[in-house]
């Protein structure tokens, strides 16, 4: 399984339509082969700041994601609304 942590910073008078644009995301996203799960958080502190976070089946499933109509029409809206690049981390558990 692979995680993922995307967090950004959207712009304080941009958030409203940040979360209207990005709910068709996590709800198309989620419904995806390979999904696990899929959801949009906002920081307690900093209300204009969100993470999503998303278990994945393999790499697959993410270049899938990646390349569906969804996330390639999405994405570019989520980003004009951003007040700094996002930040993208890709993670596997630590197994013992």
């Amino acid at each position: 399984m692979i995680k993922i942590v995307a967090k950004m910073v959207i712009q304080e008078d941009k958030v409203e339509e940040f979360l209207k644009i990005t709910q068709e995301l996590v709800e198309k996203s989620a419904a995806e082969e390979g999904n696990i799960s899929y959801s949009l958080n906002r920081n307690i502190k900093n209300p204009n700041v969100f993470c999503f976070i998303e278990f994945w089946k393999d790499q697959d499933a993410i270049e899938s994601h990646n390349a569906s109509e969804h996330f390639t029409r999405i994405l570019p809206a989520t980003g004009a609304l951003a007040a700094e690049p996002p930040q993208i981390d890709l993670y596997t558990e630590v197994e013992w």
